[in-house]
């Protein structure tokens, strides 16, 4: 008797999931190299100066396509929900690649007040819960797409649970970092 081994489309493949994985480990290596190792082209941030801004933007398009699709999920509107879900995932990529632009160009930015007070207290909160959230949301992200467009509905629900809360406050925090940061500027 031989022993069939069958594969259903309810069967998450572990190396995709693996690679989708990988990259963005990769990804996020590539940003901390980016951020902490590559030297800015431009420090004196005198080119390209709305950047931080159009990045605030995406993020919030994002946060808006974000919570739409969830509303359409809720109404059974698996069509619109796709629609916003998409629309979520360019502004999200959109800003990944204004955001690399920007430190590419610029390097880190480092907020000038004092680090005291609840300003600061709350900006940095703000700041490491988001970084480290954006760490845990790409991989998650693309996974929960995979098991949309490979048509594995039930992991697809199980996972996007959790990933649009992580996903939505990320691309929230992100919008009120650089509101933040723009305040204090003046």
């Amino acid at each position: 008797m031989t022993t069939e081994r069958t594969t259903s489309i309810y069967t998450a493949p572990s190396t995709i999931i693996a690679m989708l994985i990988l990259v963005s480990a990769l990804g996020c290596a590539f940003i901390f190299w980016l951020i902490y190792w590559h030297p800015p082209i431009d420090a004196t941030a005198g080119s390209f100066k709305f950047l931080p801004g159009l990045n605030a933007i995406f993020n919030g398009l994002s946060s808006i396509a974000l919570i739409t699709g969830f509303v359409f999920i809720m109404k059974r509107n698996v069509r619109a929900h796709r629609a916003s879900m998409f629309t979520a995932f360019v502004f999200s990529s959109l800003f990944l690649v204004s955001y690399l632009g920007n430190y590419y160009l610029h390097g880190e930015y480092h907020l000038p007040i004092a680090h005291t007070g609840s300003l600061w207290t709350t900006y940095l909160l703000l700041l490491i819960s988001h970084i480290i959230l954006s760490v845990i949301a790409l991989p998650m992200i693309l996974v929960t797409f995979f098991f949309s467009l490979s048509e594995r509905f039930p992991q697809h629900k199980k996972i996007a649970r959790y990933t649009l809360p992580i996903w939505l406050y990320v691309s929230l925090t992100g919008v009120a970092v650089y509101l933040i940061q723009a305040a204090v500027r003046g």
